[in-house]
């Protein structure tokens, strides 16, 4: 966080010299390879990425550089968006999981007292 009160943006997106869109980087603060590895692998899914990889730049510091290349000339920003947007779907479908099987498992402890 920067001395001034400002917060630091938790998403840099850094471009190659050129308007190419299809090969970006993008710089995500305060993360690690938790989200780093994750987001690959549902980057990857996506046929019309060509590569994606990430790497933290030092152990000290808590930034990833994540970058997206994608085929047929579409935009980096699309598969690194709907990654995101496909990763909160399982996350939150693990959450609904794992809060119905404790939920079912205090059920049948409260019915096995009785």
């Amino acid at each position: 966080m920067a001395d001034d009160g400002e917060r630091k943006s938790v998403l840099e997106m850094v471009q190659a010299q050129g308007n190419d869109e299809s090969c970006v980087t993008f710089v995500l603060h305060e993360e690690d390879h938790t989200l780093g590895n994750s987001l690959r692998y549902m980057i990857m899914k996506n046929p019309e990425v060509e590569f994606c990889g990430y790497s933290i730049t030092h152990p000290s510091e808590s930034k990833i550089n994540f970058r997206v290349q994608t085929r047929n000339g579409i935009p980096a920003v699309e598969p690194f968006r709907r990654g995101l947007n496909e990763l909160m779907e399982v996350c939150q479908h693990v959450l609904n999981t794992f809060e119905a099987s404790v939920k079912d498992y205090k059920d049948k402890g409260e019915a096995a007292m009785e």
